[in-house]
């Protein structure tokens, strides 16, 4: 359990704050970015949650930003390889499994594109772009995480099945793709219109 009693506590004055092994490092530490861009990703969502969308989306959403503190939960503390003084929370083969039966069953009810689409449409599907498109910043930002220390595996794959299914989600959100706005390549080419 969390206990916050106090919001502001005043040692990350400085410019340092505490992983979750009690170990201080730079708010620029990369290990810092990565989950501070996931806590940006989890406020987008509730954006998206604040226009009003369907209760299914609603429901993804919700079950997806209390998944989105795990992700936090699991990049905030380091791996290593001595013992833990407790297990800390770590992302699941099962948290990536239930994006992917969502974007299975998503799937099913879209008509296959024949362009790509515009971040467009709905408010909430325009959100949901916005979204999609801090994920895929969030996975590049734990990738490069990996780069200099050890990560779950399971961060990066969620991340990345993450940023699929708010694509998918987007489309629904324009009426199950039928308000989809489709990209014409060159559209504009002509000085014409």
């Amino acid at each position: 359990m969390v206990y916050l009693n106090c919001i502001y506590t005043k040692t990350g004055d400085s410019g340092e704050t505490s992983l979750g092994d009690g170990r201080r490092v730079p708010k620029t530490d990369q290990r810092i970015v990565a989950y501070g861009t996931v806590d940006e990703l989890n406020s987008v969502l509730g954006c998206v949650l604040a226009v009003g969308p369907s209760a299914e989306i609603v429901r993804m959403l919700t079950l997806i930003q209390n998944d989105l503190f795990d992700v936090g939960a699991d990049l905030c503390v380091p791996e290593t390889d001595e013992p833990p003084a407790y297990t800390p929370l770590r992302m699941t083969v099962e948290q990536v499994t239930q994006l992917e039966r969502w974007i299975d069953s998503a799937t099913e009810r879209l008509q296959p594109l024949t362009s790509f689409i515009l971040p467009a449409g709905s408010v909430a599907s325009a959100n949901l772009h916005v979204a999609r498109t801090v994920c895929r910043r969030a996975e590049i930002e734990v990738l490069r995480l990996t780069q200099v220390e050890r990560v779950n595996p399971q961060v990066q794959i969620y991340l990345n099945r993450l940023s699929d299914l708010l694509f998918v989600v987007a489309r629904l959100a324009n009426d199950d793709g039928k308000s989809d706005v489709l990209w014409v390549p060159g559209a504009n080419r002509n000085a014409d219109q």
